[in-house]
């Protein structure tokens, strides 16, 4: 696939213009990251990550960012046992999601833990999806916008 990219870009004046365009083309349809709790899903062959080929995988950033890295830090220092919980049994936190009950702390600086189903995990994470889909649907709409303005004002 690579080999057949470079030929397509090419190396002429437009070949980076090309190489964007096209870019933007292959990578738009593939499916979205979705945020989930691992203890709702059956089969683990959904946590695997297709582009980096490996079975297990999160991601997350500062947590001042989204409600879902938040939410990753609160799990991974949980899991860890290092907010004041015991540490989740490395049986539970792999295959079984992150246990039953889950000691997630509100603020920093908590004392004791919020007990959150995996349940109401998933939903947290659905609806990290949902405002994700919606941002990303209004960043669609707006370059649409911006670009037919461009076009309008530049014909």
């Amino acid at each position: 696939l690579q080999k057949s990219l470079r030929e397509i870009f090419g190396a002429d004046k437009y070949s980076r213009a090309r190489k964007e365009v096209l870019t933007y083309m292959f990578s738009r349809p593939m499916q979205m990251a979705l945020y989930f709790c691992t203890g709702v899903l059956k089969d683990e062959t959904l946590f695997h990550h297709y582009a980096l080929n490996v079975p297990f995988y999160t991601h997350f950033t500062s947590p001042i960012r989204r409600y879902a890295d938040i939410v990753v830090h609160r799990l991974l220092c949980a899991s860890l046992g290092a907010c004041g919980a015991e540490p989740l049994p490395a049986h539970r936190s792999r295959s079984r999601g992150m246990g039953t009950l889950l000691s997630l702390f509100p603020f920093a600086g908590a004392t004791s833990p919020i007990k959150m189903e995996k349940e109401a995990i998933q939903k947290q994470a659905d609806h990290c999806n949902d405002r994700k889909m919606a941002s990303k649907r209004v960043q669609e709409l707006s370059a649409d916008l911006f670009f037919s303005i461009f076009v309008r004002v530049r014909p």
